[in-house]
């Protein structure tokens, strides 16, 4: 089974960008979370979370192609299918929890850091409604796609209950949590 320390490894070697590196390791942290409340497969989770982007920088033309044939390569079927769905418009079936969270957690946790980025607090104090209010302006952070924050959390909450402010204020629970290491420390 793939190491989340192999894992790192590939993402620093196909990724040369620090922020994308930096938005799949605020994924992983993410999905890692999920998992943990939800009773699933940390690790799993988290290399999901981890490795979703992992050809994006390199071969965007290509993405998620590359990594997904990769992670089949080593017999990671269930890491290469959530990663291959992770974006509704490739019309890849959720069959399972981690790809549903996998979906959830991607672009709303980007567009939850951009939204922590241009306030002075950063996360501390940050509040689902103004994310929401946010996610109506679709000048603010526009490669956001807003249907797969919106089609993601659907899923979500379909799959494990819960209402949207729940799962967005996890999500900024989480990014306040290590927000040092994810540069969102001010």
């Amino acid at each position: 089974m793939l190491t989340r320390d192999e894992a790192w490894q590939l993402l620093c070697d196909w990724t040369p960008s620090e922020k994308l590196r930096t938005h799949a390791h605020a994924v992983e942290l993410v999905m890692r979370d999920l998992a943990s409340r939800l009773g699933q497969d940390v690790e799993r989770f988290g290399l999901a979370g981890l490795l979703h982007d992992a050809d994006y920088d390199r071969w965007p033309e290509e993405h998620p192609r590359r990594i997904v044939a990769w992670l089949r390569e080593r017999g990671d079927q269930d890491l290469a299918h959530a990663i291959s769905a992770h974006y509704t418009r490739w019309g890849v079936a959720y069959e399972s929890l981690l790809d549903k969270a996998l979906l959830a957690s991607d672009e709303i946790t980007g567009f939850i850091m951009a939204c922590a980025l241009v306030r002075p607090t950063r996360t501390e104090g940050l509040e689902p409604k103004s994310v929401k209010k946010k996610l109506k302006d679709k000048a603010f952070a526009a490669g956001v796609d807003r249907f797969e924050v919106a089609e993601g959390l659907r899923l979500l909450m379909e799959a494990v209950g819960g209402t949207e402010d729940e799962h967005l204020a996890r999500i900024i629970a989480v990014l306040h949590e290590h927000r040092v290491e994810l540069g969102l420390n001010g």
